[in-house]
């Protein structure tokens, strides 16, 4: 099959999504379809550009800067970015290429006029992967009230929901969200879960012997640092735990929340608490290799589901999870029901600390645990289950 991926991240970015959306191209290519990925690039001097990447055709498109701005630039350059696209797009090589599938992933949510006008163009269906749902958790975080500007983004939202013949939500707890729009006829929805890739274990940039939570218990985060992950509880955490000589904390990454955080746990004095920057992708096995449990923390104000991208990464590496989520998010079960860490979903630190504290002194069943969470990610979370589920959603 001819397949098209709209996307706004990409590698060489290291963002998440990047990694995911890499991953699952290579997954597709593998499977013997013809995959063309079109791209935002505020950085392109001309129309559009071309390159090819293990049999990947990406396309970048000149378009406005969505990244790293105001939030008021930003929203009024991703209301624009779909028709630049869309310009440049009609200048480039692909112009008039026919696709027998599209695929968008999302956020950002304003990908749907570009969707509707090429679905038109080679009258083939699409597929939306929806990883957040965009207004609504800012609202649940009271990012943003139920105003003009939340009115705007939901519209923008549902007009891309329209333009989808099939929407992979990341978990079940989502599908109740989307009920109203399966009830059209032709249209389906369904579960599709988070995926990674294998990778070989790379010598990292960070050595944990080099650093003050050298030989202790290691509990490690990875990933973006703001305002959605709720990150102050983990800082809690340490501070009730810093006179435990047995255990430390590394967080690796960026977000707005960093220079914040950096600041707060200075004052603290924590001393078993690092912080280190964001490091290239293939570097975080390599990483977990000298760590011993992984960090999930999500704002206790969140309503949606979500299955953070690095709870799959510490499912891979074989690191049992401690989790802070919100009430009744269907990852709690999941860690439970498979037995690959603890979790929290009171919000309490007195609680987390306590999950930390066992968690840590556990010497018994470590390799069963580490066996679970191969076990576990290799069941639901690989590249290939997700390329075939997307990719049949079209022949059917």
């Amino acid at each position: 099959m001819r397949l098209l991926l709209i996307a706004d991240t990409f590698p060489p970015l290291r963002t998440s999504g990047a990694v995911q959306l890499y991953d699952l191209s290579r997954e597709i290519v593998k499977q013997g379809h013809s995959l063309t990925i079109i791209l935002p690039s505020a950085d392109l001097s001309s129309p559009w550009q071309v390159e090819c990447d293990e049999g990947i055709q990406v396309v970048r498109l000149h378009a406005p800067k969505t990244k790293d701005i105001s939030y008021l630039k930003r929203s009024i350059n991703e209301f624009f970015m779909p028709f630049s696209m869309w310009m440049n797009l009609r200048k480039s090589p692909i112009a008039h290429q026919q696709w027998d599938g599209i695929v968008w992933y999302s956020p950002s949510i304003f990908h749907g006029p570009l969707v509707s006008r090429l679905k038109r163009a080679s009258g083939c269906k699409s597929y939306l992967i929806i990883r957040d749902i965009f207004p609504n958790w800012a609202v649940d975080l009271e990012l943003m009230g139920r105003n003009p500007p939340f009115y705007f983004f939901d519209a923008v939202a549902r007009y891309q929901y329209s333009v989808a013949d099939s929407i992979g939500v990341q978990s079940e707890g989502n599908l109740r969200y989307f009920h109203k729009w399966a009830g059209r006829q032709g249209r389906k929805l369904e579960v599709l879960q988070n995926w990674l890739a294998d990778g070989p274990v790379k010598k990292c940039s960070i050595s944990l012997e080099e650093t003050p939570i050298a030989g202790r218990r290691v509990f490690v985060y990875t990933g973006n640092m703001g305002v959605a992950q709720g990150m102050d509880i983990l800082l809690d955490v340490a501070e009730r735990l810093k006179s435990r000589v047995d255990i430390g904390f590394l967080f690796v990454g960026r977000g707005s929340e960093v220079c914040r955080l950096k600041l707060d746990a200075h004052e603290r004095g924590l001393h078993n608490v690092i912080f280190r920057d964001e490091i290239h992708p293939s570097e975080i096995p390599g990483l977990y290799a000298q760590c011993h449990f992984g960090l999930v923390v999500l704002d206790p104000r969140h309503k949606s589901h979500n299955i953070p991208g690095k709870f799959l990464t510490y499912l891979q590496s074989g690191l049992p999870v401690l989790a802070s989520i919100n009430a009744g998010n269907d990852l709690a079960e999941l860690i439970r029901h498979e037995e690959v860490g603890l979790v929290s979903e009171d919000g309490s630190v007195e609680n987390l600390v306590c999950l930390a504290t066992d968690l840590a002194g556990r010497s018994d069943g470590t390799n069963e645990t580490q066996m679970r969470c191969r076990a576990l990610f290799m069941k639901l979370f690989t590249p290939g289950v997700a390329a075939r589920q997307i990719v049949d959603s079209f022949k059917k």
